[in-house]
């Protein structure tokens, strides 16, 4: 028996463990994984929407949106801590997955991560970079000097509503990952002064603004998915 233990991968001691191992820890594992990884899909596609629609405006002109330290930065310091945080979210509690199996065979059904959740992310992904990308124009068309940290700004502020609005249970280090990572991004103001005009990026008119783009692209997602759940609502959602 020890000899089969050690050669496993992996062993449990008693039958009673595996309960709490699949109805607990395996499935917070497959929601938490389909989650984070249609997020980074979505992460990387709105950039690029943004990055179409920016094209697109202005003639197919070969000239990049967001480059060098914004580049890098938008998947690191601005948004990685965040969007990874999402592995500590879980919908239910430990007593509710215990208690109802039931959860844990509806997993089976792969509604979690399939082809229906990753066109809806497609689709949140083109909404949202096209909406960025021309609200940024049509509201800051005196202005289009600063379009690059207009834009950035309101996508680095969409990716962080984002991931607070997919937050099922908090948990204190995702509020931290997403103020700190809101402050990265206001000191980056004067460290960046390549990419950013900290006089106008400070002015009342650019933040209202930035709010306006930034409700644009998520309220509305936001909207419909308070209406699915009362409509159409999880296994999960009856139970909590």
């Amino acid at each position: 028996g020890k000899q089969a233990s050690l050669a496993a991968d992996f062993s449990v001691l008693q039958f009673a463990f595996l309960a709490r191992l699949l109805l607990w820890h395996g499935r917070n594992s497959y929601k938490r994984s389909a989650k984070l990884a249609q997020f980074v899909i979505h992460r990387g596609l709105i950039i690029s929407i943004m990055q179409v629609v920016f094209s697109a405006l202005f003639y197919f002109a070969p000239i990049a949106l967001f480059q060098g330290m914004l580049l890098v930065g938008y998947t690191t310091v601005y948004t990685m801590a965040p969007v990874f945080s999402l592995v500590l979210d879980r919908d239910v509690s430990e007593d509710i997955a215990l208690l109802y199996p039931e959860l844990y065979a509806e997993l089976t059904k792969g509604r979690a991560l399939s082809l229906k959740t990753f066109f809806t992310w497609l689709l949140i992904s083109i909404y949202q970079g096209g909406a960025l990308m021309m609200i940024a124009v049509w509201l800051f068309d005196t202005e289009f000097v600063h379009v690059v940290s207009i834009a950035f700004t309101g996508l680095v502020l969409n990716e962080l509503l984002m991931v607070a609005l997919e937050i099922r249970t908090w948990h204190r280090l995702m509020l931290w990952s997403i103020l700190g990572s809101l402050a990265v991004y206001v000191a980056s103001i004067w460290v960046l002064p390549a990419y950013f005009d900290p006089a106008f990026i400070l002015s009342a008119p650019f933040v209202w603004k930035s709010l306006v783009i930034t409700a644009v692209s998520s309220v509305p997602l936001y909207i419909i998915k308070i209406l699915r759940r009362i409509y159409a609502p999880p296994a999960y959602a009856k139970l909590t």
